[in-house]
């Protein structure tokens, strides 16, 4: 199943939460059950562990691995089979401070089918196979390269991961005194030919190694014509042969030219989310430098164009982690409200300014659900911009995750 960037951002924000939940011994139970597992079969294991907990010499262990096993119990019993991906269950006491605990509960579809039954009780969640469906499975094979030397590398969804770099001992043009002009020139092509062969060996371990599924092509980047060599020369294998999609004139070959081919063959990749990701944050700094300055950033300028109706596209991080909160006065009698954004390191909420009793949070909401509302209202589109990037990463840390590209200039506030 592909994920949309919400989805992926939620699916993302879930796994956060999961990840924060601690218990304080192995009373947390994450349950994987494929579609084909019975649900009896799930509980009859249950109870046993039940009766094997109070062997537990700590009374506070024992009653808190019961009480999860209790619980998982109970929710199977609101499951009678599990859906057609199967269902994910975690479940157990988790630390909530000032020595106390509490009992947590959720249940999942995942996104992909659950393929292997796993009972797993730990201080933390077992949160590996849903990260592993969570990782984007596109792959591009990416060879750099000329006669000096080669790199090879995988483009995995958004994140470009470099494999092997290779160096040749081909020989340069000037031959040495003495060599006959034909003699040297025969040496320095059986040369060039041995090391196409390290690449191509090279390469077949790298890409063969990779489910055929998930490689949709591979792209190959040089100076010509060392490039068109290469492919002509059959050093692939005939299977990664026919997924060749294009041979790019690039100017560098180590680490650095694999991000140059994946910038020169983006009319091959167009329907990437990286590509898309990129040339979108590239017309927001070309906005944001220009005459007209079709851009906006920071929460309270970009919130602004957005109840104007004047935003086109909204430019959201997937590392955004805060809040936006409807915040009130505990005294009823007291119509004190007012909205809030807050992260994890939020201030206290402090006293009412008008009656001077308690605030209170009356309702909370993920930020980017919160913009991407009013997005929806004002007809724009909505980019939830990856940080594997250098662009990305730029609209987090030096944008704070949220800008807009405008339909037309408004007035700053």
């Amino acid at each position: 199943m592909e994920f949309t960037a919400q989805e992926k951002y939620e699916f993302k924000r879930l796994l956060d939460n999961l990840r924060s939940k601690t218990g304080r011994g192995t009373e947390l139970i994450s349950l994987y059950i494929p579609p084909d597992k019975q649900i009896s079969d799930v509980t009859a294991q249950l109870r046993e562990e039940y009766g094997q907990a109070a062997n537990i010499k700590s009374r506070v262990t024992r009653l808190s691995v019961q009480g999860s096993l209790e619980s998982a119990m109970s929710r199977l019993k609101l499951i009678p089979k599990p859906p057609p991906n199967g269902v994910v269950l975690f479940i157990g006491s988790v630390d909530v401070g000032a020595n106390k605990t509490e009992m947590y509960s959720v249940a999942l579809e995942p996104p992909d089918p659950i393929i292997t039954y796993r009972y797993h009780c730990d201080s933390s969640f077992l949160l590996e196979p849903l990260e592993e469906m969570l990782a984007d499975k596109k792959t591009f094979g990416l060879i750099v390269l000329d006669r000096r030397e080669a790199t090879i590398g995988v483009l995995k969804g958004k994140y470009i991961e470099p494999l092997k770099h290779l160096t040749s001992t081909v020989p340069g043009k000037q031959r040495k005194g003495g060599q006959s002009s034909h003699r040297f020139q025969q040496l320095r092509l059986i040369a060039i030919h041995d090391f196409y062969g390290r690449i191509g060996e090279s390469a077949n371990d790298a890409f063969l190694a990779i489910d055929p599924k998930d490689l949709q092509g591979i792209l190959i980047g040089g100076p010509s014509p060392t490039k068109e060599e290469f492919i002509d020369g059959g050093f692939l294998h005939h299977e990664l042969q026919r997924k060749v999609l294009d041979a790019v004139d690039i100017s560098y070959t180590d680490e650095s030219g694999l991000y140059e081919l994946v910038d020169a063959a983006q009319d091959r990749l167009l329907d990437l989310e990286l590509t898309q990701d990129k040339l979108v944050m590239r017309r927001f700094m070309k906005e944001l430098v220009s005459d007209k300055g079709l851009a906006a950033y920071g929460e309270m300028e970009v919130r602004h164009n957005l109840e104007l109706g004047a935003v086109e596209v909204l430019l959201l991080s997937e590392d955004l982690r805060k809040t936006r909160a409807q915040i009130a006065c505990t005294n009823r009698s007291c119509d004190f409200s007012e909205s809030q954004t807050r992260s994890g390191a939020s201030a206290p909420l402090g006293n009412c300014p008008k009656c001077g009793s308690q605030l209170c949070i009356a309702s909370e909401e993920d930020i980017v659900s919160d913009l991407s509302k009013l997005a929806d209202q004002c007809g724009a589109t909505v980019k939830i911009i990856s940080s594997e990037f250098e662009e990305g990463a730029q609209l987090y840390k030096a944008f704070g995750g949220i800008a807009a590209i405008l339909r037309y200039k408004t007035s700053h506030i």
